[in-house]
């Protein structure tokens, strides 16, 4: 009887936990499936009278994000162009990385690893003036190709921290063996170590994806009126005072620049759990 009580209560507090977090969502959707005049004169936690979705198509593609009124769409577009290729990039070296950190020791390895770890807590700030100093330099400031070669910079020493930290976990006699056969780096690489990869890989797109795609800092120093992602928009967008204010425009405009994340998590959460316990952060 007790420790059904127990388990009713873990339960209970879960389920608690669980309101707690998803009521700003409710908030937001409810709003945003409101009227102006339905907002002003209603209930912040009342369901819609007559759902409309008039805030939604506005905050897609008729907002004004500063002195550009096309709504978040071609900043969407811009978030896309710059995250994937930076996190494929980012994720890919990461590998190869942590395959030579854990599998393939040299002389200094350890200390390039302790190097890559502090790199890991620098703050953004700290990277501003010498990434501006850079893209000034090769010509990529204010450009979506800029903000790529930023995030993948700032994320290897993620990457390859978790990389590095999986592939410790693989036997060295796979290794061995594939040596002894004369399988040289890329083969051991690619036929042996990769396959084994899919759980790590998983973490590092769903953790390189979260932070890049919700990036503000490296958005709003380093794109330019033409490469601002959705974040810089959707502040823009929140902080414009002209006109009367659209709460259920911005409540919408949150909900589209936070969609990818949120899908990718409903879609491929389970392998991100399943590459920690694999040994992502272990090591």
């Amino acid at each position: 009887m007790g420790i059904k009580l127990g388990r009713y209560a873990i339960y209970a507090l879960l389920v608690l936990c669980a309101l707690y977090y998803l009521f700003p969502l409710y908030v937001m959707v409810s709003t945003s499936l409101k009227g102006v005049d339905e907002i002003r004169d209603g209930n912040l936690l009342a369901l819609p009278v007559s759902p409309e979705f008039g805030a939604w198509a506005k905050a897609w593609s008729g907002a004004c994000t500063g002195g550009n009124c096309e709504g978040l769409a071609p900043y969407f577009r811009n978030s896309l162009a710059m995250t994937v290729p930076a996190v494929l990039i980012s994720t890919f070296i990461g590998s190869l990385n942590g395959y030579v950190l854990a599998q393939w020791r040299f002389r200094g390895s350890e200390v390039l690893f302790t190097a890559l770890m502090v790199g890991c807590f620098i703050p953004f700030q700290a990277v501003i003036l010498p990434m501006a100093r850079l893209l000034g330099m090769t010509g990529l400031a204010n450009t979506t190709t800029g903000l790529v070669l930023v995030h993948v910079v700032y994320g290897l020493a993620f990457t390859t921290l978790f990389f590095r930290n999986f592939y410790v976990t693989v036997p060295e006699e796979l290794v061995k063996a594939a040596r002894i056969d004369g399988a040289g780096f890329c083969t051991i690489y690619r036929r042996i170590v990769l396959p084994l990869s899919l759980p790590i890989f998983m973490v590092c797109f769903i953790w390189q994806f979260t932070q890049i795609w919700n990036d503000f800092l490296f958005g709003v120093v380093f794109g330019g009126a033409d490469a601002q992602p959705v974040t810089v928009a959707l502040n823009n967008l929140v902080n414009t005072s002209t006109g009367v204010k659209e709460y259920n425009v911005d409540m919408a405009a949150a909900i589209i620049a936070a969609l990818p994340t949120l899908a990718l998590y409903l879609v491929a959460g389970k392998y991100f759990v399943r590459g920690l316990t694999a040994g992502a952060v272990k090591g």
